[in-house]
């Protein structure tokens, strides 16, 4: 690069500091790099997609009038991507890249604009609208059903397919289940199915990315376009929504959310629990995520780990041919492993590993000695406040409305207390959140209630054995 070129570069990046502030140049600019002048002419590049999108979108003029005020003859500004740059064919035959241009007052058209082929990977749209990254292998194709999972399947893949205007079912379309059991599989096999479809747009986003990008947009004053970029969006995709932290993230989420809906566009969520359970999340977002078609994806089936199992052999022999698991092998490991799917992928990639670097067969004994870690001791069954509360009315002979009602009456108050102490001791809830599950109780009246139980079961062992048949129960 020559010196002039060079001394121009570093003139334009003090004047983007100057004119953006420390912050947001760190932030969006301290990783753009001068590729080269040609004639009118500038390339830079960017190590991410995110950034070319975001660049593109909120600093294009700003780029271009640094440019311009150093070099007057530059009339538009070339930016790419450095990982996709090693991959592409010379300058004459590669696609047209990223532009950021500005056209004459007769053209009318806007500083900004995006020149791309039609053919572009549906990966490389989704991460230039600013998506979390998406893996090739979880696609519908991929996907093992089974009766755990066979309506969430069902409903992404009606989400999946549909058009442009199309009516919406169920919205939001919220599917829960603990980790491993296909969530995220789902979510971005609906990413990848969607954005196959020109006329759509699907994004997929961690509730990670989203916070970033409702930070990041705070942080630099770009957060109405933020805002309009999500909203212009035709399906919306959540995964991981229960690490949504933070207030102003949040009630833009709930803003978003929202406006989507009622705009009439698909917005689909996942987390590790039902909307009811989302603690930390505000009260009217719960109601609007419990509207939708709540979901749960169950616990892995013998039969459904067992199709997982052949599905990651079928998978591993396409690059290593021969590559053998035999019958018994894949019956013990499917009986064995019984956590997630992805452990029983693990499982076959140990054996793959042990086969390939080996050189011998798999094995019933070295399957057994591979993945002994991997076989855990069956969890305990998760209780739900719901579960105690019909468990405590049917064994004290009232309604489940009786236990939520304000009613004082003997027969109401003592199995109310029963119910308020087994929740704070078999469930993980806050006593803020048991006290709202009882019908908007304050947390002081859950303490009380506990408290009591407490000292009458420590002195009364006929409500002590009443206990702990109710423990029972709630554990079977």
């Amino acid at each position: 690069m020559a010196n002039m070129e060079h001394d121009n570069w570093n003139r334009v990046k003090s004047r983007l500091r100057s004119s953006v502030g420390e912050d947001v140049f760190s932030s969006w600019f301290a990783r753009m790099d001068l590729e080269a002048v040609q004639q009118e002419s500038v390339h830079l590049s960017v190590p991410t997609r995110f950034l070319k999108s975001w660049i593109q979108a909120h600093y294009a003029e700003r780029v271009l009038d640094a440019w311009k005020a150093e070099m007057p003859e530059v009339s538009r500004v070339d930016l790419t991507v450095r990982s996709a740059m090693r991959n592409v064919a010379p300058a004459k035959e590669a696609a047209p890249q990223a532009e950021l241009r500005r056209h004459d007052q007769a053209g009318h058209r806007p500083a900004t604009e995006l020149r791309s082929t039609a053919t572009a990977p549906v990966s490389a749209s989704h991460e230039a609208l600013g998506g979390s990254p998406l893996d090739p292998r979880l696609t519908f194709a991929s996907f093992v059903l089974g009766r755990a999972n066979t309506l969430a399947h069902a409903a992404a893949r009606q989400v999946a397919e549909g058009r442009r205007g199309d009516p919406v079912m169920f919205n939001p379309l919220y599917i829960h289940a603990g980790v491993g059991l296909g969530k995220t599989h789902l979510l971005q096999a609906v990413a990848w199915a969607g954005n196959s479809n020109p006329e759509r747009k699907v994004l997929y986003l961690t509730a990670e990315k989203f916070m970033y990008g409702c930070v990041a947009a705070l942080k630099t004053q770009t957060a109405l376009a933020f805002k309009e970029a999500l909203r212009g969006i035709d399906v919306l995709v959540i995964d991981d929504l229960q690490f949504l932290q933070g207030k102003p993230t949040q009630a833009e989420f709930c803003h978003t959310l929202n406006a989507l809906i009622d705009a009439g566009r698909q917005v689909v969520i996942a987390a590790d629990r039902p909307p009811s359970d989302l603690e930390s999340l505000d009260e009217r977002v719960r109601s609007r995520l419990a509207g939708g078609l709540v979901v749960e994806m169950g616990t892995l089936g013998e039969e459904l780990r067992l199709g997982i199992l052949k599905s990651r052999v079928a998978a591993a022999r396409v690059h290593h041919a021969t590559f053998e698991v035999p019958e018994p092998v894949l019956d013990y490991l499917a009986r064995a492993i019984t956590h997630n799917g992805r452990d029983l992928e693990g499982a076959v990639n140990r054996l793959l590993a042990h086969s390939k670097l080996n050189a011998t067969a798999v094995t019933l004994e070295m399957a057994e000695r591979e993945v002994r870690d991997l076989i855990r001791p069956m969890e305990p069954k998760r209780i739900k406040i719901e579960d105690i509360q019909r468990v405590v009315a049917r064994q004290y002979h009232v309604s489940r409305s009786d236990l939520l009602s304000s009613r004082r009456t003997a027969n109401v108050v003592r199995p109310r207390q029963v119910a308020m102490y087994l929740a704070e001791t078999l469930t993980l809830r806050s006593l803020p959140e048991i006290g709202r599950r009882f019908g908007g109780r304050d947390h002081t009246t859950v303490l009380h209630a506990v408290r009591k139980i407490e000292a009458l079961v420590g002195k009364d062992t006929a409500l002590q054995d009443e206990v702990e048949s109710l423990k029972r129960m709630l554990a079977e």
